[in-house]
């Protein structure tokens, strides 16, 4: 219960931060942070140490939570490296890929159509998340996976706030279904490049992402 809440939680602060409640550099405070969302201080604390993991937030010790919003250019390298990372796992998983994951990969595909359909952002994210990680799993190797799943956490929040951007799950979508069935056909080169060109299209989205937290932060 506790974890949802702080899931919950982290969700919730992560909008406020993207709409301007809470600007770069600003403290949250625990105390009055708990009694707003009518929880201790410990799912408070856990959510807090989700948002550090994803860098939107600084913990300090001894001086508390502040927020910290990316740069430009760091922003823009996070996602340089996202896609090429995405690229060498579907490589990888086009050639290692069980018919049993991929059978996986397919059911993880209907739920975010599914999410798509009902125009739910937030779910679509979560059953994404899935679905990439399922990629990860099946390039066959440990370390690229966990890289890939450690930087994939550090993008979340601007990969799910991409998500709410007119058009951008419809268009997600068909690029999901070029995925899929350039692992069905064992093509390392296109599952590779249509990876590549999923996360790249985020990139594109970037002028959008810096626009609504300079937004934010005014």
């Amino acid at each position: 219960m506790e974890q949802r809440s702080a899931v919950n939680i982290a969700n919730s602060l992560e909008q406020m931060i993207f709409d301007g409640t809470f600007a770069d550099g600003d403290r949250l405070d625990e105390v009055r942070l708990a009694d707003q969302f009518g929880v201790s201080r410990t799912p408070l604390r856990e959510a807090l140490q989700r948002l550090e993991s994803s860098g939107l937030v600084t913990l300090i010790p001894r001086r508390g939570a502040f927020v910290r919003q990316p740069g430009p250019l760091e922003l823009l390298e996070m996602f340089e490296v996202m896609a090429e990372l995405e690229a060498v796992c579907g490589r990888l998983a086009a050639r290692r890929m069980s018919n049993a994951a991929l059978d996986e990969l397919r059911e993880a595909n209907k739920r975010c159509q599914a999410a798509s359909d009902a125009q739910d952002p937030d779910l679509y994210y979560a059953e994404n998340e899935r679905f990439h990680a399922t990629i990860y799993r099946e390039s066959g190797n440990g370390f690229l996976e966990q890289e890939s799943l450690k930087l994939q956490r550090r993008l979340r929040p601007f990969r799910r706030q991409q998500l709410r951007f007119r058009g951008r799950l419809k268009q997600s979508m068909s690029e999901h279904e070029v995925i899929v069935a350039a692992l069905a056909e064992g093509d390392s080169v296109a599952a590779a490049n249509a990876l590549r060109t999923h996360v790249a299209v985020q990139g594109e989205r970037f002028q959008s992402l810096m626009a609504s937290l300079r937004a934010a932060a005014s």
